[in-house]
Formats: structure tokens, C-alpha cells, sequence
């Protein structure tokens, strides 16, 4: 039987912002639920961080989520498992009160799993694993080690896996104490990555500057052949424009429309072309223009950057080349976060 997986669904992310939930119900409406009915799925798991504030919720999007996907979902005669993750549990160190089962009651389509424990998926044996926290790392670690599942899903925090392009976390659990398992699924970080056994599978689509680029969406899973296969969403709500005099009478600006866009200045010689290659643009009805003047690093500094390096792996790999006499974990764990934190403003 073929099952949909998806993660860090975050509905009512960036304040409940209704140009971002256009956004997310575009990959429902053309990606997601279409997919669900040419499979013929009828069970989805949801790995974690399903609405996106652990303390409050907005209204608006808790009703824009009932209609737009739990609704739905319940029509389809989906059952629908649903993990609490660390952005629906309200406590930081005990899962007993989470959004999700909360909100979440009027669905008897929707098992609520607070706590780590064993559920049978078609003749499948799957040990689901929420949020570890203080309460529950003991009870986590002794399901792990007794069960006799094969496949693990939870939402996890490990140590050599990327939260997102260019940073790797070099704190969290280590891997090793999931070796037992044949394939473990993982939600949480929102880019995906794998060791060939534990698989990260990122979120259905971009929500921040750091997302661009990346490839987003659900993954459907084979609980016969343990085989899954990512279905990518096609839609993204952010552009870049590398800009080096680029020619303003022959740009296509249509491709733009209803995008936050960057424009990345590598040469600009012109002015007065500039300007007017930016007024057209924003001519589209582009949602935001932001313009990142290209200067030069240091002349002594030998060091080499490629356009086909995001920003944190740029910052990453100046780091270890530099000769700073710091911890340079540490500092590029800082670094990661201000990143983070610069991408995810308003």
C-alpha cells in the first residue's frame, strides 16, 4: 500500500499571511490532492510542526487549514497520523499539551501521537517518534531499542544533517542509535537530506529566503517495498535575478509576477538602465524587490566563489579557510543563525 508522507506543513506561518496561504493552496489544490487521488491513497502521515505558533494560533489560518486540508482530507476518507513536533508542542520539555490535538478534536479521521509508540500501517509495523524532550527521552530510547519495526518516522534532531542548504548541525542526537532500523523518515529540518538510511524530507514548499532554490513537496512511501520517491512541488513564491547589464528590452518579466524577487548585482555600468530594467520589473505586480549590490571581498583574501553556492555554503567554506583562532563550529553555528533570522523577516 502506498502512503503520502508530509512535514513542517507550518499553516499559519508568516502571522497567518494570506499572500503566503495562496501560496501553500496552490501546491494542495494542483499537487497535492491530485497526487493523492491518481494513487489511490487513503492514509497520510504527518510528521510534525503541522500549524506553526507551539503558544497561539490565528484564527484565520486555523480555519483556512479546515477547509483547505483537513476538511478535504476527511471528504477523501483519509486517515490521517499526525506527530506533534516542537512548533505544536506548547511546553519545551513535555508533549502533553499540543496544538494539534487540540485543534484537531472534531476529525476522527486524524490520530493525534503525543507520545512514542508502535502503529500498524497496512501489515506494516511503524514506530512513530515525536518531539524527544525531557519527559520523554527515556521512554523514547527504550521504544527505540525494544521494537521490532523496521521503519522509523519521527520528528528528530540529529547531529550531520542539514536544517538547511549550506549548514550542517553538529549538535542534536546521534544517528547511531537509530542503526537497527531499515529506513528511518524524518521531519523537523526543512531541507532534505539522507545518509542512505535516515532520510530528512523536507517541507512542501518555501516559506523564507533561505528555501529558494530548493526543491520542496511530499513523499509517497511503499509500505510493501519500503521503496518512497519524493513528488516535488513545482511552484516557489521567491526569485533571484543575477543581474550583470542585463538587457531590459528583451527580459522576460512575465516569470516574476506575484514573486518576492532579489535582484543580485554582479555588473551594472548603466544607471539609468538599472532603473528602468527595476521599474519594469516591478511593473509585474511582483509581491517585493529587494536589489544586493555585489562588492569584492578583500583583495589579499584569496578566495574563489561560485554562482552555483548559496549563501550559507559561501559563509561555511570562508570560515574553515579562514585563520581565525575561534571555535569555528561555533561560529558558523552563530553565523547559520543570524542567517536564519535575516531570512525570516518580514
Amino acid at each position: 500500500m502506498k502512503v503520502a508522507i508530509i512535514t513542517d506543513t507550518h499553516f499559519g506561518a508568516r502571522k497567518g499571511s494570506k499572500v503566503f496561504h495562496d501560496f501553500f493552496l496552490k501546491f494542495y489544490n494542483e499537487v497535492f490532492f491530485p497526487t493523492l487521488e491518481k494513487e489511490g491513497i487513503t492514509t497520510v502521515i504527518d510528521m510534525g510542526d503541522t500549524f506553526d505558533n507551539r503558544k497561539s494560533v490565528d484564527f484565520w489560518a486555523l480555519k483556512w487549514a479546515q477547509e483547505n486540508y483537513y476538511d478535504r482530507l476527511q471528504e477523501m476518507g483519509c486517515k490521517v497520523h499526525t506527530i506533534v513536533g516542537n512548533h505544536t508542542a506548547y511546553y519545551k520539555n513535555t508533549n502533553d499539551v499540543s496544538g494539534v490535538e487540540l485543534l484537531l478534536r472534531e476529525y476522527q479521521n486524524v490520530n493525534v501521537i503525543s507520545e512514542t509508540l508502535e502503529v500498524m500501517i497496512d501489515h506494516r509495523k511503524v514506530l512513530f517518534i515525536p518531539w524527544i524532550n525531557q519527559e520523554n527521552r527515556d521512554h523514547t530510547l527504550q521504544m527505540i531499542a525494544k521494537t521490532n519495526a523496521q521503519i522509523a518516522m519521527g520528528h528528530l534532531e540529529l547531529t550531520g544533517f542539514s536544517p538547511y542548504r549550506g549548514f550542517v548541525m553538529d549538535h542534536g542526537d546521534d544517528k547511531s542509535i537509530f542503526n537497527k532500523f531499515t529506513k528511518v523518515f524524518s521531519g523537523h529540518f526543512h531541507t532534505r537530506s539522507s545518509d542512505g538510511k535516515i532520510f530528512y524530507l523536507g517541507n512542501p514548499y518555501e516559506i523564507y529566503w533561505n528555501d529558494v532554490d530548493d526543491n520542496r513537496g511530499f513523499t509517497i512511501f511503499d509500505t510493501e517495498t519500503l521503496e518512497h520517491s519524493h513528488i516535488n512541488n513545482p511552484f516557489s513564491i521567491y526569485k533571484k535575478i543575477q543581474y550583470s547589464d542585463t538587457p531590459h528590452q528583451i527580459f522576460n518579466y512575465s516569470e516574476y509576477e506575484s514573486k518576492f524577487v532579489k535582484v543580485i548585482v554582479k555588473k551594472k555600468t548603466n544607471d539609468k538602465q538599472f532603473e528602468t530594467f527595476l521599474d519594469k520589473l516591478s511593473k509585474v505586480n511582483t509581491l517585493d524587490i529587494k536589489v544586493v549590490e555585489n562588492y569584492d571581498l578583500n583583495d589579499n583574501v584569496e578566495f574563489e566563489v561560485s554562482e552555483n553556492e548559496d549563501t550559507m555554503s559561501i559563509l561555511s567554506r570562508y570560515i574553515d579557510d579562514s585563520e581565525v583562532q575561534l571555535n569555528k563550529s561555533i561560529v558558523k553555528k552563530l553565523i547559520g543563525s543570524i542567517y536564519k533570522e535575516a531570512c525570516e523577516v518580514e
